[in-house]
Formats: C-alpha cells, sequence, structure tokens
C-alpha cells in the first residue's frame, strides 16, 4: 500500500504539472509572430493558427493534448517541424554529461565534507565549511558559470569558456552544477553526524577498541545516511533543473538550451515536452528516494 500511494501520487503530481504547463503557454502569446514576418497580412496569420490548431478555446486545445500524450504523441516543433521527442533525444546524451558527473562529483564532496566537519566539530575546518554551504546556498548558478568563465577562461586562460568538445569542456559546467548541491549535502551530512556521533552506541561502539573508520564508516554513517536519502532526490532533481541555466551559460547543447529556445520562440510543443521530462526526472528521482527510505527504515512504511 505504502509503495502504490506513492506511486498514484507522483502520477498525480505530474499530470498537475503538465495541466499548469499546458494553460501557462497559451497566455504567453503567440507564436504565428515568431513563424511569420510582421508585415504578413493577418489572414495568413489567422490561417496559419488554424493550422496549428490555436484557433480554438483552450478547453479543446487541452482535451487533444490529452489524447495525443495517451498515444505518446508529443507534437511537432512550430519552426523545425520535427517530433519533438526526436529533438530532445539528440540532446538527453549530452545533458547526462553533465548532470551524472555533476550528481556523483556533489554526493562525494558533501559526504566527505560533512563527515570531516562533524569529526573536527568547531573546527577551523568545521567553521570554514558552514560559511561556505550558506555561501553557495545562497549563489544561483548563472553567478557560479560566470564567475567561473572570468575567472579560469579569459584570466587564467585553463580551460574553455563553452561549448562541447573535449573532456575540458565539461570541467567548469559540471563544477558549477555541483558547488550548490555539494553544499546541502553537506550541510545535511554534518548535522546528522554529530546527532548520530553523541548516541550512547556510538561510545560503546568505540569502547570497544573498533578502529575509528570502522566506527564512522560502519556505525556512524550507516544510521546518519537515512536523512539524507531524503535530499538526494530533491538534489537530482535541482540538478536537472539548473542544467537549463548552466548549459546556456557554457553555450553546452543539451535540452536545457533547447528548452530555453522554445521560451523565447514560444514554440509549445517543445516547451511542454521540456517541462515533463524535467518534471518526470524530478518525480521519478524523488519516488525512487521515497521507496528506498521505506525499505531501509520500515516505520516509514505505515505512515
Amino acid at each position: 500500500m505504502f509503495f502504490l500511494s506513492r506511486a498514484l501520487r507522483s502520477a498525480l503530481t505530474l499530470w498537475a504539472i503538465v495541466s499548469v504547463v499546458f494553460v501557462a503557454t497559451r497566455l504567453t502569446g503567440d507564436p504565428t509572430y515568431y513563424l511569420m514576418p510582421a508585415e504578413m497580412p493577418e489572414q495568413q496569420r489567422v490561417e496559419l493558427r488554424e493550422k496549428l490548431g490555436l484557433n480554438d478555446d483552450i478547453a479543446t486545445q487541452y482535451l487533444r493534448y490529452g489524447k495525443a500524450l495517451v498515444r505518446a504523441d508529443f507534437g511537432r516543433s512550430f519552426f523545425s517541424n520535427r517530433p519533438v521527442a526526436d529533438l530532445f533525444f539528440e540532446r538527453v546524451p549530452n545533458t547526462l554529461l553533465l548532470t551524472i558527473p555533476a550528481f556523483l562529483l556533489s554526493v562525494a564532496m558533501g559526504l566527505c565534507g560533512g563527515i570531516w566537519a562533524a569529526l573536527r566539530h568547531n573546527s577551523l575546518f568545521d567553521r570554514a565549511l558552514t560559511t561556505a554551504t550558506v555561501v553557495m546556498q545562497a549563489l544561483p548558478n548563472f553567478a557560479v558559470g560566470i564567475a567561473a568563465i572570468l575567472i579560469f577562461s579569459l584570466s587564467l586562460r585553463l580551460l574553455p569558456s563553452g561549448g562541447m568538445g573535449t573532456w575540458k569542456h565539461m570541467v567548469l559546467p559540471v563544477i558549477t552544477l555541483a558547488l550548490a548541491s555539494s553544499a546541502n549535502i553537506a550541510h545535511l551530512v554534518r548535522s546528522s553526524m554529530l546527532e548520530v556521533l553523541a548516541q550512547d552506541y556510538m561510545r560503546y561502539a568505540r569502547s570497544k577498541g573498533l578502529s575509528p573508520a570502522v566506527v564512522v564508516l560502519k556505525h556512524g554513517l550507516r544510521n546518519a545516511i537515512l536523512p539524507v536519502l531524503t535530499i538526494l532526490g530533491l538534489q537530482f532533481g535541482g540538478l536537472v533543473a539548473g542544467a537549463v541555466v548552466t548549459e546556456t551559460v557554457f553555450a553546452w547543447p543539451g535540452v536545457g538550451r533547447l528548452v530555453i529556445d522554445a521560451v523565447m520562440k514560444r514554440d509549445f510543443a517543445v516547451l511542454q515536452f521540456g517541462i515533463l521530462m524535467f518534471s518526470t526526472a524530478i518525480i521519478l528521482a524523488n519516488l525512487v528516494v521515497d521507496l528506498a527510505y521505506g525499505l531501509l527504515d520500515p516505520r516509514v512504511r505505515g505512515k
């Protein structure tokens, strides 16, 4: 029942997001002004809107869109006249090339930094990490990305400022994506580890003569990791959403830039499918975390 309720809740959330995005896109403006020159006769513009199905009321368009989704028909781009699924799946590997390394890097940095800060509580490193996490959580991705380009590309000339090619092109966007996420993870790991280290069973484990590594990793981290699992789904979702901005800053040819272009041109089908993809990724990540939490802690399944 626990797993079924979580899956149903995720499906309803996705349906609500798709519905809101559909209505919102229709309120953003007329895409025919981007498809046709401004001096074109109004009659031709009306005919184009009729061809695209934009002259119908929103309810009729919504029902037509829902029926198409059931058939896995996501529509065609107004500008390229290609299926939007093809446009996205061409670029998904490029986006994954950023988000997966960024996620792994953020988890590694967050775990190592949070554990070390907890073990060195109130030390200089602990205070520095706490300050750094607050700063990194406050800075937006685009600001970090622009600063990285100014320092490492324009001033030091160590790394490319944008585009896609060698592994060097990945360094700045991956680090930019990972920094804020690793700060969130480190902050939570530190708090959770401090709470666990104060427990009686940790003192008992140390009194048995176990090595510090065994005490921290086997007994401490095992109990401190449960609250961290909850935030990992959110962090992965944040990386997926952050890729939109990061790809734009670094001119990375991923789905994020495709969505930004669709927003600027009012390409409804591309924008709707992009939001559908991002929402699905975020919801699935959180669903996996919920299910994993339920498996690791049976008490959760009773809620």
